[in-house]
């Protein structure tokens, strides 16, 4: 099969793979259709993780079901499915209590919780930038779509659930946002739009989305968010100017170690300080953006930082704030951000600047990589249609 694979620092190429297969009774084949390109596969393109060369890439995931295991009861050949990028097993003490993104058995590592597809530290699974996925504990882990998900637009929207919407979600969940609440969120990425997206259908009475690329910005602006262009102003006066001197309610992160100041120098602990500035005192934020990286200046290469940054606690701690962290848990969301999509409710697709066939990947990543004016989000479509 073709897959895109990672060959080392910022280089990617689409090779042919031993095909995906049934392994075990419980697993389903999927022949992927339509697949994404991630803020999270860039932790790996850039060389941050202990990515092995040769892994095949990709955690958002749709297509169609053409095999299945012998203990597979409920999902069916033929049947169109979106897979979430937790693989989780479903009887574990963790995926018991709704928290997927945590499985205690999907990992050989012991010292980990969880996994996913073509990440690094996330288990061995290959990834769905392929013709074709292993998908375990299918019963469990496949979204079965409507009848729909075979047109290729309906597939933009649900390729949208394997991952960004539910961690969109994921953000203002752990921001705790209710009805009527101001909610700002640094990071106008793929992410950061589907957390503003989502903070709007909860019916925050504002949205404010930090960032400093302007076509970033204006996609924000198109789903009704007040965009803070950072390059250009304060972010935490803005935001006080547009909460009356109080600061938000609620806050969202969703970028990571990755955040730039407006001048491009990496500054992972920028997004993080400034929204303890931009939430009033007793609020609330979420951190769905990841901190954990390589460093790649480091001449060890198993060396890996995990998160340490200089965090402002004493400004935190007198504001008396709260903060949840952690990855989705997919599963918690996906089915009923679903039926949002089917009911016009929702169209995360909106965030798609370019559909590439597989053979094109190369080039996605190395744009997507340098936030290149205007690709804010690539799909891939493992079929070349």
């Amino acid at each position: 099969m073709r897959a895109v694979v990672y060959e080392g620092p910022r280089s990617v190429a689409v090779k042919d793979v031993p095909d995906a297969r049934i392994e075990r009774p419980t697993d389903v084949l999927v022949r992927v259709t339509t697949t994404n390109i991630c803020g999270s596969d860039l932790h790996m393109y850039e060389g941050r993780t202990d990515m092995e060369t040769g892994r095949v890439l990709g955690h958002e995931n749709v297509g169609e079901v053409i095999e299945v295991g012998a203990a597979v009861d409920r999902v069916r050949v033929g049947d169109m499915v979106c897979l979430p990028f937790n693989i989780s097993c479903g009887f574990c003490a963790n995926c018991e209590r709704g928290l997927t993104a945590f499985c205690l058995t999907t990992n050989p590592d012991p010292r980990m919780a969880g996994a996913a597809y073509g990440f690094a530290d996330m288990g061995p699974y290959n990834g769905g930038q392929a013709e074709l996925l292993r998908v375990p504990y299918g019963d469990f882990n496949c979204l079965v779509l409507p009848e729909n998900a075979r047109e290729r637009d309906w597939q933009r929207e649900y390729v949208m659930l394997a991952d960004i919407f539910p961690t969109g979600w994921h953000a203002t969940q752990l921001a705790c946002v209710q009805p009527g609440d101001t909610v700002v969120i640094y990071g106008a990425g793929p992410v950061g739009q589907m957390a503003a997206l989502s903070a709007g259908i909860k019916n925050a009475s504002k949205v404010m989305v930090v960032d400093h690329h302007q076509d970033r910005l204006e996609l924000a602006e198109s789903i009704g968010a007040i965009t803070i262009d950072e390059s250009r102003e304060s972010a935490i006066d803005r935001v006080m100017a547009e909460t009356g001197g109080l600061g938000a309610d609620r806050g969202c992160e969703c970028v990571g170690y990755q955040a730039h100041d407006p001048q491009e120098h990496e500054q992972p602990n920028l997004t993080l300080n400034s929204l303890v500035g931009s939430v009033r005192f007793a609020g609330s934020i979420g951190v769905v953006g990841d901190f954990v990286r390589k460093d790649p200046g480091s001449p060890d290469p198993n060396y890996r930082e995990r998160g340490e940054l200089g965090f402002d606690y004493g400004e935190f701690w007198t504001r008396g704030q709260s903060m949840g962290t952690g990855q989705c848990n997919v599963k918690n969301y996906n089915r009923a951000l679903l039926r949002l999509i089917e009911e016009n409710r929702a169209k995360p697709s909106f965030v798609v600047s370019h559909d590439l066939t597989l053979d094109r990947a190369p080039a996605g990543y190395d744009h997507f990589d340098k936030r290149s004016a205007g690709w804010t989000k690539v799909v891939l479509h493992p079929d070349n249609v």
